[in-house]
């Protein structure tokens, strides 16, 4: 199948960049020699994957297929699996191939394990013109599409540069975002016209992309409804299962620092009122597992690691997830989970992900990130919302006094998913005049 480059049947001229977007790219120029010692810097620091930093700086590590190829990109491990069956629609639909783009190491190792026959993963490149440059060189792409809120006006200047189509699907803009864009004034809107179709998460994110763009901007829906569950190995699962039996449980996913500290004090405060009381904890970034067991070891806390391959015993406190991928894990052990990144001001972790396995839901009141999500969540009695560790205890307490509550509330999380599903269908149908047209 061949892509269209353009829906209709006029080819577009080449758009002149603005002065703004000139200006971007000069400066990048000026930066591109410190950009070894920056990647080096981020490598040391567990952010970069040594062995593929070439793919930052544009150069490929596979060649690249025959044919038409679409490249797909998302930040990290949300928007990669939240875009995986909106990639699988493309690969089935157009045969085409697909190079699939992030920029963390953990979503790396995800995708390198879940990616369907006939994509690749490579690491973004940086938005230097060099790197964006060697990548586009390599890989040619048909049809370029983002995800969420990846809007880099280095890469998208060069694509409008080569006449390359481009989409922003999945859209989200906070309020904040949006003044902060608001600021840059027709900046702002030279680098969204780079867009030849944008499809937003929901009716408040496209008002708030229109006003900023001036530009049409449609509403298909969340694509992390649509995500595939979080994959389980039976074996593990059942090793697990078998080791925290009988056991009252409270989980914690997706944690950023502090908020360990919120859970430790949560535990401390119910160990006596529920004997054999076990944490499962997961921060959101594993490499941090060191310094997530040195604060348990010091609160006194008797800790199991999933990197070293241990199961929780009778005398274990937290089973500390350090490890990528084992989120399935924790939502198949809990009937309940406190989803991180919103005790402390970080917008909120996906609760979609322990929804969809009938998991109840507890928040912080940071939650921008999901805000229409978790308004839905909560008016459908699928989760709860706390403010400090104080509150985060009583609700666990409440929760593990009630495992029918808990149960109920999880029955209530799963069904507005499901509800909400469909997304990947709409925005197939955004995508669909670039998908069927005419050779280039």
């Amino acid at each position: 199948m061949t892509l269209s480059a353009y829906p209709d049947d006029d080819a577009m001229a080449p758009r002149s960049p603005t002065f703004a977007i000139s200006l971007y790219r000069a400066v990048g120029r000026l930066l591109t020699p410190l950009a070894p010692a920056l990647l080096s810097w981020r490598a040391r620091r567990g952010k970069e994957d040594p062995s593929r930093r070439g793919e930052r700086l544009g150069y490929a590590r596979t060649q690249r297929p025959d044919g038409a190829v679409i490249w797909l990109h998302g930040a990290s491990i949300g928007e990669a699996l939240s875009a995986l069956p909106l990639c699988a629609r493309l690969l089935e639909e157009t045969g085409t191939s697909v190079v699939f783009t992030t920029g963390t190491v953990t979503s790396a190792a995800i995708l390198e394990k879940r990616l369907p026959v006939g994509a690749v993963h490579q690491f973004v490149p940086l938005d230097l013109p060099g790197p964006a440059s060697r990548f586009l060189d390599h890989w040619q792409p048909d049809l370029a599409i983002f995800i969420e809120s990846e809007i880099w006006p280095g890469l998208l200047s060069a694509l409008a540069a080569r006449q390359i189509p481009a989409a922003l699907v999945n859209a989200r803009i906070s309020e904040r975002s949006a003044t902060n864009w608001a600021k840059l004034g027709t900046a702002t809107r030279a680098v969204f016209d780079t867009f030849d179709a944008i499809a937003a998460q929901s009716e408040a994110d496209a008002e708030r992309l229109r006003t900023l763009t001036g530009t049409s901007v449609t509403v298909t829906g969340n694509l992390k409804f649509d995500a595939d569950p979080v994959p389980v190995d039976a074996d593990d699962l059942a090793k697990a299962k078998n080791a925290v039996a009988g056991r009252p449980i409270i989980a914690a996913a997706s944690t950023h620092p502090g908020e360990e500290d919120a859970v430790i004090d949560a535990h401390r405060v119910l160990r006596d009122r529920f004997p054999g009381l076990l944490t499962v904890l997961a921060p959101r970034h594993p490499q941090r597992g060191d310094d997530v067991a040195a604060t348990l070891s010091a609160a006194g806390l008797n800790a199991k690691r999933r990197s070293n391959g241990n199961y929780p015993d009778a005398q274990t406190d937290v089973w500390l997830i350090d490890t990528v991928g084992d989120l399935g894990l924790v939502y198949s052990v809990a009937a309940f989970a406190f989803c991180g990144g919103s005790l402390t001001p970080r917008g909120g972790q996906n609760p979609m992900e322990p929804a969809r396995e009938g998991v109840a839901i507890l928040t912080g009141p940071s939650t921008y990130n999901f805000a229409d999500v978790y308004s839905d969540l909560q008016q459908a009695s699928g989760a709860v919302s706390v403010d400090n560790a104080s509150e985060l205890a009583d609700a666990c307490a409440a929760l593990l006094s009630d495992p029918q509550r808990a149960e109920t509330m999880g029955r209530a999380a799963q069904r507005e998913v499901a509800r909400q599903t469909g997304a990947t269908e709409r925005t197939m149908a955004i995508l669909q005049p670039f998908l069927n047209g005419r050779d280039r």
